[in-house]
């Protein structure tokens, strides 16, 4: 099968839930780059990264450390689906089409609604990167590429240095 070609779509997520099923290093990840976008986000996992417990605490998302039920979908707009099991992922699928939702399967490019791209974020300047599913090393070495790029720019270091 041709892969998909996907629309690249900026979406003002400020007020839209967002649900991470998962809650080891992909969804850490993930949701470290949702922060920059919303704080509508809720994680449910049994098992949870340090992190994200101490972003739960912190009030910066929502943390439920159970495995994932149907019910955590009502009013979700979008559904990331990172746990380390492809059958919950598979039924978390399932319902969020049945139910109209925006859903990313990690680990099934063919199970996605669309890609969680790499993002840089500097002030008003938004840039996602995706390679379709086929490199995500690839992506990641040109948005590197490119936030290098912007900071020379710029004169800027994120990291203060």
């Amino acid at each position: 099968m041709k892969n998909k070609c996907f629309f690249p779509m900026f979406v003002d997520l400020s007020d839209k839930n967002i649900v991470v099923a998962g809650g080891g290093n992909i969804a850490t990840r993930r949701v470290k780059t949702l922060l920059k976008f919303t704080r509508n986000i809720k994680v449910v996992a049994p098992k949870m990264t340090q992190e994200l417990i101490e972003l739960g605490k912190a009030g910066k998302i929502e943390t439920l450390m159970r495995p994932i039920k149907r019910s955590d979908f009502s009013f979700a707009y979008m559904v990331l689906a990172a746990t380390n099991d492809w059958k919950v992922n598979d039924e978390i699928y399932r319902v969020c089409k049945e139910e109209g939702i925006y859903v990313n399967v990690a680990d099934n490019k063919e199970k996605c609604d669309f890609y969680f791209p790499g993002v840089y974020v500097e002030d008003e300047i938004v840039i996602g990167i995706t390679a379709s599913g086929q490199d995500h090393k690839k992506a990641r070495k040109l948005r590197l590429a490119i936030e290098q790029t912007l900071e020379e720019m710029t004169g800027e270091n994120k990291d203060g240095d």
